[in-house]
């Protein structure tokens, strides 16, 4: 019965890909793996408490704003990754100054948009009228 079951399985492949059925085999027989981009970071206890005090001084509207934006970036991902630009913040690696940790991302991207903007919620608002910040 299993001959007759993978013989049928081929020639169904063959037929798919004969009129382009087929666009990713792949995806049923190979384990799936996360991108970069997709990967979670796990934050010990002291990163956390860290990242909490660098966010202390936002207010809610500024943390939702903050938020936001590392949504539309990076899914959360401290460890994404678009060309030159890095983290959750997709912030430049020059800005980083090799230190690729979360918290750094966090006091980084920080200082970039209160130099830049004044506030996450004007960053935010220029991000969605330009689809970058």
């Amino acid at each position: 019965m299993s001959k007759m079951k993978l013989k049928i399985a081929s020639i169904l492949l063959v037929f798919g890909f004969s009129f382009g059925m087929v666009t990713d085999v792949t995806t049923n027989f190979l384990p799936q793996t996360t991108t970069t981009a997709q990967a979670s970071t796990k934050l010990t206890a002291s990163q956390k408490k860290q990242i909490a005090k660098i966010n202390a001084s936002l207010s809610k509207k500024q943390m939702a704003a903050k938020n936001w934006i590392a949504y539309h970036e990076s899914s959360y991902s401290y460890r994404a990754v678009n060309g030159n630009c890095y983290g959750r913040y997709q912030l430049l690696k020059s800005y980083l100054h090799g230190n690729l940790s979360p918290v750094n991302q966090e006091k980084v991207a920080n200082s970039y948009v209160k130099g830049r903007y004044g506030t996450w919620t004007k960053a935010k608002k220029y991000w969605q009228s330009h689809h970058w910040y």
